[in-house]
């Protein structure tokens, strides 16, 4: 083999990857995924599709071995096949708010307050939360919480938020997180939280970020 046809091999091998990630909703199942492993059953009523539609993403994505999968039961469970792929969509959207206006003005309708958003680095918040000085709320689904959670965070998922108001101070600061930047979750708790007279406000990290970033996880 010439070395062009080498070269083309390569690069075309990469190009794998490329395309497989050029879906949103491959995009989306990769969040969904870096939260934990799920099945294709839950996965579908997350994006809102039909089972057959997510099950033919996510053969793209294991076709490109970036997911891989195994049965429990009748249920088909998928996960990622490394935390580097978590980590590709993380850098893959940084990538993308640091060059696309286009993503910048929508994210910045889901921040329109700075003042939601926590000033506190990741490092600081960690020793306040672990010196019980602030309280980290995780309002994930409670299964995501299980699989991986931000050290010294608990589980309020935001479905249950409501019902568990007197769980929480409001004589302390309180820092809700969900999935990332892109997730809701987190949006709904501060409103909710912000009309009860808590003092909240969001991080935008999801596990992702902060693993991607160093920071440590810890798993139930």
């Amino acid at each position: 083999m010439n070395k062009r046809k080498i070269k083309d091999l390569l690069y075309e091998q990469v190009a794998r990857v490329g395309k497989a990630v050029s879906s949103p909703k491959r995009l989306e199942l990769l969040e969904l995924l870096a939260q934990g492993e799920n099945s294709v059953e839950h996965l579908a009523t997350e994006l809102s599709i039909s089972i057959k539609l997510v099950s033919a993403h996510l053969r793209v994505l294991r076709e490109a071995r970036l997911v891989t999968s195994h049965k429990e039961g009748k249920f088909v469970v998928y996960q990622l096949a490394g935390k580097d792929v978590a980590g590709l969509w993380v850098t893959l959207r940084e990538v993308s708010e640091e060059h696309l206006i286009e993503l910048r003005m929508a994210l910045s309708q889901m921040v329109a307050e700075p003042s939601k958003l926590t000033t506190m680095n990741r490092e600081t918040l960690l020793k306040h939360a672990k010196d019980g000085n602030v309280l980290v709320i995780d309002v994930r689904p409670e299964s995501e919480y299980e699989q991986a959670h931000l050290p010294f965070a608990r589980s309020m998922p935001i479905n249950e938020l409501a019902n568990r108001l007197a769980e929480l101070p409001k004589d302390k600061d309180i820092v809700a997180y969900c999935r990332g930047p892109f997730c809701l979750f987190s949006e709904d708790a501060f409103q909710l939280l912000t009309r009860k007279g808590y003092r909240v406000h969001k991080l935008l990290d999801g596990v992702s970020e902060w693993q991607a970033a160093g920071m440590p996880l810890m798993s139930k």
